[in-house]
């Protein structure tokens, strides 16, 4: 039986991606848990796929459930869609929102079909994963909440202690001189 490998970039950041491979008898609603898990999301939100071309423009609708949104044609519903009826060429992409609130988008696309399936792989499985995901909840950049803390934690905004000074000359001011201003305070007392 043949295996598609597909390779689901997060749209902000193309270095950050995984690779699932699925059956193509199974269906988007497979494909679509597939993802949640390997990018470490909940399943709490709405979402959709949409069959795409190679400008990522947004083409037939594979939907989580019917919403109350305007469609040139009636959406696909993932629970009833399986992979293999959606897949045109050897290049097919897709691309897949998550929570309509927070808009997580991803570029999918179809990067290898094999003949044989490994019968050691319960499908779908993530079989590759580069960079560091986004997290669901809080912001969505790369350095998120890590950053705040540490900022919290020491003062960025102030020069640090111990290093030389200029004065007004442009000449570095350094250690051997404040010694000498030391001892020069030191010796009026």
């Amino acid at each position: 039986m043949a295996i598609f490998k597909f390779r689901v970039y997060y749209e902000e950041d193309e270095s950050i991606y995984r690779d699932i491979v699925i059956r193509p008898s199974q269906t988007f609603y497979d494909f679509h848990e597939a993802i949640l898990k390997a990018y470490d999301f909940d399943n709490k939100h709405q979402a959709t796929f949409y069959r795409s071309n190679d400008s990522w423009q947004h083409g037939r609708e594979i939907s989580l459930e019917i919403y109350n949104f305007e469609h040139k044609a009636p959406p696909l519903l993932m629970k009833e869609t399986s992979i293999a009826s959606e897949i045109k060429n050897t290049n097919q992409r897709f691309t897949y929102t998550y929570d309509f609130h927070k808009f997580w988008n991803f570029l999918v696309e179809l990067i290898n079909v094999s003949k044989d399936d490994d019968p050691k792989i319960i499908y779908p499985a993530l079989v590759r994963s580069e960079g560091i995901g986004p997290k669901q909840y809080g912001t969505k950049g790369l350095l998120g909440e890590k950053f705040a803390d540490i900022e919290e934690k020491y003062d960025l905004s102030k020069g640090a202690d111990g290093f030389g000074e200029k004065d007004e000359q442009g000449e570095d001011y350094g250690v051997e001189e404040m010694a000498d201003d030391y001892q020069e305070d030191g010796d009026e007392d």
